[in-house]
């Protein structure tokens, strides 16, 4: 039965459809048409003209409820810093590969590994018997020559005497001074050697050269090590710890900035952050900006020097180094939400003063804490949109609603409530 009725009503639309076509559309021509072509018995229950059902009137609209709102917030305006950021590397001012003088077996050893040793501090001992005794036997020989000297100095002061009482020839007084001579450079050699004995017995002392921290301690009491030897290890390496240098490269461009900063009085500060870290390992001074630039990588090297009083830098340690270059005095600054990527760059959406919405492409300089720098296409004052931007378009009316203004009221309402909290920023 409901089947039936369906169709009943599907084939009376198709037909009301086809009438009011045949009639152009006139829908009380088709009417006339359709009572008329009833049975007389049923065409007197139908009215006489076609009445069209009568809409509810629709209210007025107000426009401005129909447009999108959006937040809002004016553009400001603030000293830049020009910072700069690459990554760089800690390393030590000074290391030593500690090797001994002269050859020796090692039979004391004072050096720890990681030990931190000043200048001057005994690290390993050699056996000097052997020095020692050199030392006795050029001390003997010394004394030996020193008592020759003295005899020939007599013997000249005596034939000297004779020869003025004419009791000897002039060629004995040559031989006895010629003697006195050969004793005199004799007594210089002996003591020559006695001060190369000192060296070489000084030399079994092992001292650290610099200060610093050693390494690996890689000879031990015992062995037998050769002086003056470049090839290997040596017995220990000593790294100077205090100050260190970050060493870094920054793009050519930045040349003249570098050097502006290192010719300022006030030296530029230089931060240092541990990879993949924000918090900041020391604060040093730009210190050193290479004579030359790699033609290869197009960069230029610089380093900055860090006291590292408490040894938070190791040497050989990657980091990202932060270095400032000045500033840039009133520069245009808007939330970092406000500026969106395009094909042709980056891009705001600007709120005129009749609350349209205009594109503007800028140009930015630097991001950070939730802030970006513009360098142009924005005035400071101009108000940008930072929510509901994916609901504008170029010349779309829009709702705005300033967030400056709601914070200013929010903290107001805060202020005011008993016992609120204290908001903090």
């Amino acid at each position: 039965m409901i089947r039936l009725l369906l169709v009943l009503l599907a084939a009376a639309a198709a037909g009301a459809g086809w009438l009011v076509q045949r009639h152009g559309g006139d829908t009380r021509a088709a009417w006339s048409a359709a009572r008329e072509a009833l049975p007389p018995g049923l065409a007197q229950h139908l009215p006489a003209a076609f009445v069209p059902p009568v809409a509810p009137p629709v209210p007025p609209q107000n426009p401005a409820a129909s447009r999108p709102v959006v937040t809002t917030v004016a553009a400001g305006v603030t000293d830049l810093a020009l910072t700069r950021s690459a990554v760089g590397w800690v390393e030590p001012m000074a290391s030593v590969v500690v090797r001994p003088r002269i050859d020796g077996v090692i039979v004391e050893q004072l050096a720890r590994d990681g030990q931190v040793v000043k200048a001057g501090d005994v690290l390993y001992r050699l056996d000097d018997r052997e020095i020692r005794a050199q030392l006795a036997r050029d001390e003997a020989a010394l004394a030996r020559d020193q008592a020759t000297q003295v005899r020939t100095q007599n013997d000249v002061r005596r034939v000297g005497e004779l020869l003025s009482r004419s009791s000897a020839s002039q060629a004995q007084f040559d031989v006895a001074t010629a003697e006195a001579k050969v004793a005199a450079a004799n007594v210089a050699a002996s003591q020559a050697a006695i001060e190369a004995d000192k060296v070489r017995l000084d030399y079994t002392t092992v001292r650290a050269p610099i200060s610093g921290r050693l390494g690996t301690v890689r000879v031990t009491t015992g062995n037998l090590v050769k002086g003056n030897e470049s090839a290997g290890t040596g017995l220990v390496t000593i790294t100077q710890m205090r100050p260190l240098r970050a060493t870094f490269s920054l793009p050519e461009r930045e040349l003249d900035g570098l050097r502006a900063a290192l010719a300022r009085p006030g030296t530029a500060p230089v931060r240092v952050y541990p990879s993949g870290g924000e918090a900041v390992l020391a604060t040093g001074r730009l210190s050193f900006v290479d004579s030359s630039v790699d033609q290869a990588s197009g960069t230029v090297t610089a380093w900055a020097l860090f006291p590292n009083e408490d040894d938070r830098l190791w040497p050989g340690q990657y980091v990202r180094v932060e270095v400032d270059l000045g500033s840039r005095p009133s520069t245009v600054t808007v939330p970092q939400a406000a500026v969106q990527p395009g094909q042709e760059g980056s891009f705001v959406w600007v709120v005129r003063p009749d609350r349209t919405v205009e594109r503007r492409g800028v140009e930015v300089l630097a991001s950070r804490d939730g802030r970006a720098a513009l360098a142009q296409g924005l005035k400071t004052g101009e108000r940008v949109v930072i929510e509901g931007q994916f609901r504008v378009r170029p010349g779309l009316p829009v709702s705005e609603r300033p967030q400056d203004a709601t914070e200013a009221q929010v903290s107001a309402d805060q202020a005011a409530a008993p016992g609120a909290p204290t908001r903090i920023e």
